[in-house]
């Protein structure tokens, strides 16, 4: 194996708490005062396509406006992370992703809008770890067909994909390769082909693959 493909949130990060106070930011804006998402409700929601969220929390909208209110959460999500010191990742990451670069190739495929990957790297510090991203932000496609597509560029036969969700199984399924589950994440998908209670164990877990 000689390429890891990351998930986002659930596996990398917690931002729950600081993408509720972008959300709720946008709602008052929009003078929804009555909406009020809680990180829990969030969790719910991540993994999903932009569009796909947006048709659930602005369901009471006309079709044509729900996806120009969804933007205006993630303009205000991205703001109050990028204001935030975003000490929420979960632990070991930062530093089992270091020991993982000299033995791997890593790479970032998530279903969020362009520009997450990178302000996730640019907080956590980890730029100079990740060789290459690509999100529905970039291809407009399931998980699945954009992990296809980073592996297409880069040329990666030999990959697995680590995340949390059933949406990251369907992913892994879809893209013909190896799906570890991160068990501490958001999501309770129905089967894997490994999986991990910390980040820290992934090294161990990634020699039975």
């Amino acid at each position: 194996m000689k390429a890891l493909i990351f998930d986002i949130d659930g596996t990398l990060w917690d931002c729950r708490a600081i993408s509720a106070k972008g959300y709720n930011a946008a709602f008052a804006e929009m003078g929804k005062t009555d909406l009020v998402v809680t990180p829990e409700y969030l969790a719910t929601l991540f993994g999903r396509t932009g569009p796909a969220i947006a048709e659930i929390v602005f369901a009471d909208y006309p079709a044509e406006e729900r996806l120009e209110r969804f933007h205006r959460c993630v303009w205000h999500e991205e703001r109050f992370l990028a204001e935030d010191p975003c000490q929420v990742d979960f632990p070991g990451v930062r530093e089992t992703l270091r020991a993982l670069k000299g033995k791997y190739r890593l790479f970032l495929v998530s279903n969020c809008d362009c520009g997450y990957p990178e302000l996730m790297m640019e907080k956590l510090g980890l730029q100079d770890v990740f060789e290459g991203h690509m999100c529905h932000g970039d291809t407009g496609l399931p998980k699945g067909d954009t992990i296809l597509a980073l592996m297409a560029r880069f040329g990666l036969t030999d990959a697995v994909y680590i995340g949390d969700t059933q949406g990251d199984l369907e992913a892994s399924r879809k893209a013909g390769i190896p799906f570890v589950f991160c068990r501490y994440g958001f999501g309770h998908p129905e089967s894997w082909d490994a999986v991990i209670d910390s980040f820290d164990q992934l090294p161990q877990v990634l020699q039975t693959l």
